[in-house]
């Protein structure tokens, strides 16, 4: 089980990316399988690409996080807002 206080949170990244902004979702308690079916779910949700890190978080590109925040809740995660 990873670590963490059971709160998925949804932000938003640029560093790095020469300014192109993608959401993040970490706080996940899913691993592998799971996890990668998750992103999945939620890259076509919101019709586009993205990633699952080493670290365990979902990567999405564009800035998603509303229709995320909605989506997760529906899956019934407890999901909180990061960032800004």
């Amino acid at each position: 089980m990873p670590k963490g206080d059971g709160i998925v949170r949804v932000g938003r990244q640029t560093q790095g990316r020469k300014g192109k902004g993608v959401t993040v979702i970490t706080g996940l308690p899913l691993t592998g399988d799971a996890l990668a079916e998750l992103a999945t779910r939620l890259k076509r949700r919101c019709g586009s690409g993205g990633t699952v890190t080493e670290s365990g978080a979902i990567e999405i590109q564009g800035d998603h996080r509303d229709a995320l925040l909605v989506e997760l809740g529906r899956l019934g995660f407890a999901v909180k807002r990061s960032g800004g």
